[in-house]
């Protein structure tokens, strides 16, 4: 195995740290991995997407409810915190952004499910503490430009285009600033694809393996 990074674990001849620029959305995102994607994942985007949003954290974790940082945030009385994640149940951007309900001077946390769909159903249907939070989901059907990755269905999306996404609806219902630029989160995206197809077409690429996915909300890759 080549030599990797370890801030933002690609290999060390392919670092992207240089590309990363810092997003200050206003919200706390909270990047929940499963270990299967911290050990085996080679070219999921949730390191990417913790370390492009300022104030995220990444937690490893198969088990929520076992995470006392993660039940630390959730339960913070400044944070109001929510699970991206598709459901009857889901809230929209806007829906969210005019409800008032528990709400009112809080900040906005964003628990995003980085796991494959399998492993992100398995964590939400054993998880009292994910499921106990309000879900969100998006108002359009959006297609991910993962062009090298088998996604399950068509409309699941990775964590990085998840959290694009979130945000590109959450300006556009006013929760957050419309002036905020976060099209670096789909530059980095796209330099990540250009290189992984390069390696493919030198014949010098790993093993693609199922991205974990962010279905019309949540789990992502």
């Amino acid at each position: 195995m080549s030599e990797r990074c370890l801030r933002c674990f690609r290999p060390k001849h392919h670092c992207l740290c240089s590309d990363i620029s810092i997003i200050d959305a206003g919200i706390k995102f909270v990047v929940l991995m499963h270990p299967w994607e911290a050990k085996r994942q080679r070219t999921g985007t949730g390191r990417l997407t913790a370390l492009s949003l300022k104030d995220a954290e990444l937690i490893v974790s198969k088990d929520p409810d076992s995470s006392v940082r993660l039940q630390e945030l959730c339960r913070d009385p400044r944070y109001r915190p929510v699970v991206l994640y598709p459901g009857k149940e889901a809230s929209t951007a806007s829906e969210l952004s005019r409800s008032t309900c528990d709400g009112v001077g809080k900040r906005l946390l964003v628990v995003l499910v980085d796991a494959t769909w399998s492993l992100a159903r398995k964590m939400m249907g054993r998880s009292s503490l994910l499921q106990s939070l309000p879900r969100i989901s998006f108002v359009r059907p959006y297609r991910s430009r993962f062009a090298f990755k088998t996604q399950p269905a068509e409309y699941c999306l990775s964590t990085i285009e998840s959290a694009y996404y979130l945000i590109r609806e959450l300006q556009e219902a006013g929760a957050v600033s419309g002036e905020l630029c976060v099209e670096p989160l789909m530059e980095l995206f796209a330099r990540l694809i250009r290189f992984q197809l390069d390696c493919e077409k030198a014949g010098s690429a790993p093993p693609i393996q199922v991205e974990t996915s962010a279905e019309d909300g949540s789990e992502q890759a």
